[in-house]
């Protein structure tokens, strides 16, 4: 059982819970009276499943999305790391360092960590990946440039040529 399976059995999220998060998915900044008119709920109601929500740590944070434009003017990469045994810790503390690095995670397979990077310009990556490649317990560095996102449960569906 994971951390988040033991939060939602405890707190047994009842069908509006799970429409109200799925709302505030999608936009983060909606006021109460939206979220209750939407939910056929008084508003009330609304801020009292909030402050439950919060306090059970089912939303941790509420968060901003940049615009596309924002997004676009960089190049973002999945970069796969073989570790040597019992250096995944340090190594995790050392790339949490790089501002550039979005996300990290342990995989299974013939890599063990994952980490989502972004960073301004093809020589930004190079450099990027430079320095991780130098880290003492990196054994094997793969990278793949991300072309296009044609899904992001976060933005909706997309193309890679839309408008």
């Amino acid at each position: 059982m994971t951390a988040k399976d033991s939060v939602v059995t405890k707190l047994q999220l009842t069908p509006k819970d799970e429409e109200l998060i799925e709302l505030l998915q999608l936009d983060s900044r909606l006021p109460v009276a939206v979220l209750a008119r939407r939910l056929g709920l008084s508003r009330t109601t609304v801020q009292d499943r909030l402050v439950r929500l919060r306090e059970a740590g089912v939303i941790r944070a509420f968060t901003i999305r940049l615009a596309k434009e924002l997004e676009e003017g960089g190049l973002s990469a999945f970069v796969t790391l073989a570790v040597e045994p019992r250096r995944q810790i340090e190594l995790a503390r050392q790339l949490a360092r790089f501002p550039q690095v979005r996300t990290l995670h342990t995989v299974s397979g013939k890599f063990d960590l994952i980490a989502q990077v972004r960073t301004q310009s093809s020589a930004d990556m190079d450099a990027l990946i430079d320095r991780i490649g130098q880290i003492p317990g990196v054994t094997r560095v793969e990278t793949s440039v991300i072309l296009s996102t044609k899904l992001d449960r976060n933005q909706g569906l997309t193309t890679a040529r839309e408008e």
